[in-house]
């Protein structure tokens, strides 16, 4: 059973950054890749970004291309989300999921875990 616990959310100013965290912990060998995801008030849980914990490789959804960045460091278990160019519509609660399976790595269906959230807030 894998744990995730968010961290880093808070309030910013548009155009600030903020660097999200997700620490994982029990049964962390068996995952494929992780994830961060985000819902916005009234709205569906949407995909954010996402990376393969053995290759790096990272996939970003257009909306954040460019401003967002996911990266990982294996030692720590731990993956990152550094948010640049913060925008209000950027305003959501974002969550850290992790798959042990491959495929799908957008689809949040396709993830096993996930961890309570972290608030995000960007005022104009």
């Amino acid at each position: 059973q894998v744990q995730l616990v968010e961290s880093g959310g808070r309030l910013v100013q548009a155009g600030g950054s903020l660097r999200l965290s997700c620490a994982a912990s029990g049964g962390t060998f068996s995952m494929n890749a992780m994830g961060w995801f985000r819902q916005a008030p009234g709205k569906e849980r949407e995909f954010v970004a996402a990376i393969s914990w053995s290759s790096g490789s990272t996939w970003h959804s257009d909306s954040v291309k460019g401003r967002f960045t996911i990266s990982r460091d294996n030692a720590k278990n731990t993956v990152y989300l550094q948010m640049t160019s913060l925008k209000p519509e950027d305003t959501a609660v974002y969550y850290c999921a992790a798959k042990a399976r491959p495929f799908g790595i957008t689809e949040q269906g396709k993830y096993d875990y996930w961890g309570q959230g972290t608030q995000v807030t960007v005022s104009s």
